[in-house]
C-alpha cells in the first residue's frame, strides 16, 4: 500500500514537497516512481529513482526543478518541487515497481499505486 501526502495549494514559483510512504512490500526492493495527471490530460511520468537509489530519471519538464529522494530506513519517498508553474497543476501519484531500464518512465511498468495528491499551483 502506498500513501501519498503534501499535495495543496501554492503560488507559481513556490514550492511543495510530495511524501508517499509504503506499507505491505520490502520497499527497498522496489523503485519508486512519480506520475502526474492534469486537467483533461493522460497521466505522464514524472521522476522515478531506482531501488538503490543511484539512478534517477526525470522528465524534461521538471528537470532542474524537481528532486526525487528516498529513506528506505522510512519505507518513504520525497518529491521536492520548486519553481511551481500553473502547468505543473495535477494529481499527482506515487507508484512502486520492478522496471526493466527501458521501462522505468512508462506507468505499466509499476505493479502498485498510491491513492493521489491534488497539486493545484496558481498564477
Amino acid at each position: 500500500q502506498l500513501q501519498a501526502s503534501g499535495g495543496g495549494l501554492v503560488q507559481a514559483g513556490g514550492s511543495l514537497r510530495l511524501s508517499c510512504a509504503a506499507s505491505g512490500l520490502t520497499f527497498s526492493s522496489y523503485a519508486m516512481g512519480w506520475f502526474r495527471q492534469g486537467p483533461g490530460k493522460e497521466r505522464e511520468f514524472v521522476t522515478a529513482m531506482r531501488w538503490s537509489g543511484g539512478s534517477t530519471y526525470y522528465a524534461d519538464s521538471v528537470k532542474g526543478r524537481f528532486t526525487i529522494s528516498r529513506d528506505n530506513a522510512k519505507n518513504t519517498v520525497y518529491l521536492q518541487m520548486n519553481g511551481l508553474k500553473p502547468e505543473d497543476t495535477a494529481v499527482y501519484y506515487c507508484a512502486a515497481g520492478r522496471p526493466v531500464l527501458s521501462g522505468v518512465r512508462a506507468a505499466q511498468s509499476y505493479a502498485y499505486w498510491g491513492q493521489g495528491t491534488l497539486v493545484t499551483v496558481s498564477s
